[in-house]
């Protein structure tokens, strides 16, 4: 048996889909909220010369390009007919004649203390000596974001080579600094410094924080009464004041986790009956081509420079067109969720329906991904608060009318019916979903369940008030 091995050509016809850089700079762009495509831009901005700020909002001049006849100097994109198209993508421009409004700035905050910090400034004006104060620092070096000490008095003197009790002293002394309950070592010695800075004088707090919180905590009130010896009202009283005091001290301070405000993506208005869609692009500044560049295409021929020059054009407009895109998609995908959900708009959250990325694809006829990355990140202002995108999104359960209803409205009946029952009898999860079932939806004690824990919402017998 012999095997002939030859050389032959085949033609063959295929498609691929090939990323090329400006289909993937477009990609990115898309899927960037407001905040990160400002920074994205201002990096292109430093990145390519050609590309500068346009300060005012007037119509562009003509280029020379076109005057000099209209000529293709060989740019792989029309970019003077594309910059003459002034299309408003849902964005309202104010004219150039129309005064800017002025910056308040007393509005502006400037970035709180963080808990190192604040308590570094009270240990400076302690009547402790130096070398406590050394010992304070390390202290305080060590203290988590929620204000809890982190390792023992043992390894602290160990470390500074200091006597242990004189570390006792210096935390002793830090645990009265503010906030109450700082530089604890467990929930316990938190909550109890938090007793006795605010000086009341319940005698049986001590010992149920120290030996029963577990048990309060798992809604066991009959069980710690009758270990105390005392009536489950008095135990249920004491519960509510250990409530009132915060475990985490140290979040209220500033740091790492400070809140970030929420810069909405889309901005939906309710003027004269119709909602108008708004893409908020504002803080992102306006594009276009450096003139000084656009003449050298004109004067060299064939030189690097030229090519260097239609190189950076080409990468310019593709960034204007791509930041131009997801405007029109973003404006796009909002005005159809607007549509789709309009009794969310007018009436509110509990007429939010079921909807998925597909349904809105088909309608735009655009692909599940574009969807996707459209409302990645994204915010939406509504006339009933600012939600991400993605809330629009939401599994539906069957109403008794053969329609669906969002698993978002389900969440709010919820909450409404425990925030209405009697605290002393609370719903169980099977008799929410018995009142669920009369109006008219269907379902699961199990989905209850799982609903309510999203909700942060204990069960029947954590609720249960004596």
């Amino acid at each position: 048996m012999s095997i002939r091995i030859g050389y032959g050509l085949n033609l063959e016809q295929s498609q691929k889909l090939i990323m090329t850089p400006e289909l993937r700079q477009a990609i990115t762009v898309l899927q960037l909220s407001a905040l990160e495509l400002s920074e994205y831009v201002q990096q292109e901005l430093q990145e390519n010369p050609v590309l500068e700020i346009k300060e005012d909002k007037e119509e562009l001049p003509e280029t020379e390009v076109e005057a000099n006849g209209g000529k293709d100097d060989g740019l792989d994109v029309d970019w003077q007919e594309y910059f003459a198209d002034k299309s408003d993508l849902g964005i309202v421009r104010q004219g150039a004649e129309e005064e800017k409004e002025q910056v308040q700035w007393e509005n502006f905050l400037t970035q709180g203390p963080t808990l190192v910090e604040h308590l570094l400034f009270q240990l400076n004006v302690s009547p402790l000596d130096p070398g406590e104060k050394e010992i304070g620092e390390f202290i305080i070096g060590n203290l988590d974001d929620n204000g809890y000490l982190t390792c023992s008095t043992e390894e602290i003197a160990r470390s500074l080579q200091v006597p242990v009790e004189k570390v006792e002293k210096v935390l002793r002394t830090i645990q009265t600094f503010d906030p109450a309950g700082v530089a604890a070592r467990n929930l316990q010695e938190c909550l109890l410094l938090q007793v006795e800075a605010l000086g009341w004088n319940e005698p049986l707090l001590p010992a149920l924080i120290q030996h029963h919180l577990t048990a309060l905590g798992e809604g066991k009130g009959p069980k710690v009464a009758r270990a105390l010896g005392v009536p489950v009202e008095e135990i249920q009283r004491l519960y509510d004041l250990i409530k009132q005091l915060d475990p985490k001290p140290g979040r209220r301070f500033g740091g790492n986790q400070d809140v970030r405000y929420v810069v909405p993506d889309i901005v939906v208005e309710k003027i004269d009956g119709e909602y108008i869609v708004l893409v908020n692009d504002y803080g992102v500044p306006q594009l276009t081509i450096n003139s000084t560049y656009r003449s050298i295409l004109l004067q060299e021929k064939d030189s690097e420079a030229r090519k260097y020059v239609e190189a950076k054009l080409n990468a310019a407009s593709w960034l204007i067109r791509a930041i131009e895109q997801r405007r029109l998609t973003l404006y796009r995908v909002a005005n159809c969720l607007v549509q789709l959900q309009k009794d969310f708009f007018d009436f509110g959250l509990r007429y939010l329906k079921p909807l998925n990325l597909k349904q809105v694809a088909e309608l735009l006829d655009l692909h599940e991904s574009t969807i996707s990355r459209a409302t990645a990140n994204k915010y939406i202002q509504t006339p009933h608060g600012v939600f991400e995108v993605k809330y629009f999104f939401a599994s539906g359960l069957e109403s008794g009318g053969g329609q669906e209803v969002s698993s978002r409205s389900v969440k709010l009946l919820l909450k409404e019916l425990i925030s209405n029952e009697d605290p002393k009898q609370p719903l169980s999860d099977q008799k929410l979903a018995e009142l669920l079932g009369q109006k008219g939806i269907q379902i699961s004690r199990r989905t209850v369940a799982k609903y309510r824990d999203e909700l942060g919402i204990p069960a029947a017998a954590r609720r249960k008030r004596y």
